[in-house]
């Protein structure tokens, strides 16, 4: 039955679903990346906790003026309401008080959710409208979802992806150098409002689907993902893309498939799959990356220090040491170094030397601060300088007491 749903072959409601999760997952992992170069993703949980209130007082609303209270573009424009709420006491907080960022979030989030809850605890005592299934907001829940809601999830994440693309030049900027797109003329506090409003756009589109708590996985994860893979902005916002869209497809698509799987956490796991195959498996920030690059920068260390104990005639005991000085042929099953390793020795132990005085000249100050023990000297010097050191430390035979 996976397959059927990964091949949207489950009905219209499922296919549109996997759609608008798609496109919701595409908008948060381009807008968190963003969020995340500013260094402000925990707005983006001060404007998803701020949410809630919105979501219950929309349903009471709705219930005054004699509708069933459920309705998804209702709840989502009450939502949104309270977010901005919440967004601009955040900023008044930051602006006119003497409180940091991360506190004023805290003050905000544990407010406007805490009010949030109160709300719906009385919606469920009041028996009113259908206020059953109020609480799949929290969470997300996909059971139940009329062909109507999934039209308004796939409209509204296409609608944002399509402002995300409009805005993204100048938010790249911002989020790298406000100070050098301030000196541009770029109003940065517009941009900075542009880019939560984005956020709180992306929050409400995804209650249904991934819930008001889950939504920030799906803003942040993604880019920290994309991270792992490159250091250029554009490749980070369009992986991030491709990392939200992939995990909110799967995860829609296997909540399809067994109906008592939760959509939000399911999109979220899969999110988190994805985010820990990048952290092991990323070819320069990964986990085995640097387990190999450490384990060749070991090699190298144990090869230097074998041919400088080989140049000296000094008895090498290290096992390792001398399985690699073996293995690269300059030293022979009995231990005694080859005519490459004996050359190899001679080359290390000049090369040392010749390290030694480039240190201790101030004329060659920045390429001594290249040196790290394993730097081949002719990487750095000219051959012309190179002589002249030569020349200073007294032919290739003599070392200076």
């Amino acid at each position: 039955m996976i397959w059927d749903a990964l091949l949207l072959q489950l009905g219209y409601n499922a296919t549109l679903v996997a759609i608008g999760a798609t496109l919701l997952g595409v908008s948060a992992g381009i807008t968190g990346t963003f969020l995340f170069l500013r260094k402000r993703a925990l707005v983006s949980d001060a404007i998803s906790h701020a949410t809630l209130p919105g979501v219950g007082l929309a349903f009471l609303a709705m219930v005054a003026f004699g509708g069933d209270g459920r309705n998804l573009a209702g709840l989502m424009v009450g939502s949104a309401l309270s977010a901005m709420a919440g967004l601009w006491c955040l900023n008044w907080l930051t602006r006119n008080t003497r409180l940091a960022e991360d506190a004023a979030i805290g003050a905000v989030l544990s407010v406007f959710f805490g009010f949030g809850i109160v709300i719906l605890t009385v919606i469920q005592t009041l028996g009113v409208g259908r206020q059953a299934g109020l609480e799949g907001f929290l969470l997300g829940s996909t059971a139940g979802m009329l062909w109507s809601d999934a039209l308004v999830i796939a409209g509204g994440g296409m609608a944002t992806l399509l402002l995300i693309l409009l805005l993204r030049r100048p938010m790249t900027l911002v989020a790298f150098d406000p100070e050098y797109a301030a000196a541009r003329g770029i109003r940065v506090s517009r941009v900075d409002m542009m880019m939560m409003g984005l956020v709180m756009a992306v929050t409400v589109v995804g209650l249904k689907i991934v819930g008001l708590i889950l939504i920030v996985a799906l803003l942040i994860i993604p880019a920290v993902t994309a991270r792992f893979w490159t250091e250029r902005s554009d490749l980070v916002v369009l992986l991030a893309g491709l990392a939200g869209g992939v995990s909110a497809y799967l995860g829609a698509a296997m909540s399809a498939s067994a109906p008592n799987l939760p959509t939000g956490p399911i999109i979220v796991l899969m999110s988190f799959t994805l985010f820990a195959l990048s952290l092991l498996l990323a070819p320069n920030r990964g986990v085995l990356a640097a387990v190999l690059r450490h384990l060749r920068f070991q090699r190298q260390v144990h090869l230097r220090q074998g041919l400088l104990a080989m140049a000296q005639d000094q008895v090498i005991y290290e096992p390792l040491t001398l399985r690699l000085l073996r293995r690269s042929g300059l030293i022979r099953a009995d231990g005694v170094a080859t005519e490459i390793g004996r050359a190899r020795a001679a080359k290390a132990l000049r090369d040392e030397h010749r390290w030694a005085l480039v240190r201790s000249d101030q004329t060659h100050e920045a390429a001594a601060a290249l040196y790290d023990g394993l730097r081949e000297i002719e990487t750095v010097l000219t051959p012309d300088q190179i002589k002249d050191i030569d020349r200073r430390i007294g032919g290739p035979r003599e070392v200076p007491a």
